[in-house]
């Protein structure tokens, strides 16, 4: 059993699971919008063996707390500087994909004193400040419209997590196939019990457009920076190489990769996890974050 931290962040408890070393490096997780900290599960073994490996879920997500009308980005951003001051107490590496790799880009912004190294996971690096949608052009708007609507109906209905599953599998994705088709099964299953999980309305601000934004295009990444992107041919993909490439002009030791052929859930695709993998933890050797 992953031991748990409760913290406080104002009135919101926010639910952090911790595993690896307690004396080790703090390494901070964070999901994308909808999901929460088990869509790392994956990963931990691969950094339990040389930190402590911290999994925050995000206000309205997994077991922290619903938070209504409070789902902006500097809300998000708050969240993971509380754990960062409070439960991992020294600077961090963060890793964070979609939302989390949004919120992992303005800590490095914004927070560079509370990091040690950043990976973002095609990171919607424009989200926010413009007024509209803030997936405007990609398949995922039309997944998170749908999933505003079925996800409330999903949870009244106490569906288990085994027949979401196997409903999610049949899905076809916003990349292309099905999910069955393009995602691991363990993959599918973080899916499902996150579905059954969340506040749905933590989509209204990105949906309306009101998220805010979480960057500033002129302020550089501070700390050492890993930005991997989906293939920019792929309906769902969001993090656009040349605006990741612009971070990277400006700031000192910013990378940028491109995952050909894998779509917007990168981490969980059967074609690109490993690639992720293997990208991460070369790039922690390379800084000289991990033995």
């Amino acid at each position: 059993i992953v031991p748990v931290v409760k913290i406080l962040n104002g009135s919101i408890e926010l639910n952090v699971t911790e595993d690896g070393l307690p004396s080790a490096p703090p390494i901070l997780l964070l999901h994308g919008i909808t999901s929460y900290s088990g869509t790392w599960d994956w990963l931990v073994p691969d950094l339990a063996k040389h930190f402590r490996v911290l999994g925050l879920d995000f206000r309205g997500h997994g077991k922290s707390d619903r938070a209504p009308d409070q789902y902006f980005s500097s809300g998000y951003i708050s969240d993971a500087v509380t754990v960062l001051e409070r439960v991992a107490g020294q600077p961090a590496i963060v890793i964070g994909h979609s939302l989390g790799g949004a919120t992992t880009a303005a800590l490095a912004q914004r927070h560079p004193e509370l990091l040690r190294a950043a990976i973002m996971e095609d990171p919607p690096l424009g989200l926010g400040g413009s007024g509209k949608p803030a997936l405007e052009g990609t398949s995922l708007l039309t997944s998170f419209k749908l999933m505003r609507e079925s996800v409330p109906r999903l949870q009244a209905s106490g569906i288990t997590v085994d027949l979401l599953v196997d409903i999610l599998a049949a899905t076809p994705s916003a990349s292309g196939g099905t999910f069955g088709d393009i995602l691991h099964t363990n993959g599918i299953e973080q899916m499902a019990k996150s579905m059954l999980g969340v506040d749905a309305s933590v989509l209204d601000p990105v949906l309306t457009g009101n998220i805010q934004a979480f960057l500033d295009p002129e302020v550089p990444l501070a700390v050492p920076s890993l930005i991997v992107c989906a293939d920019p041919a792929k309906p769902d993909a969001l993090a656009s190489p040349e605006l990741a490439g612009a971070f990277a002009d400006i700031s000192p030791a910013t990378e940028v990769f491109v995952v050909e052929g894998a779509g917007h859930l990168i981490h969980d695709e059967l074609a690109s996890r490993d690639t992720f993998r293997s990208k991460t933890l070369d790039f922690l050797h390379r800084h000289g974050l991990m033995s």
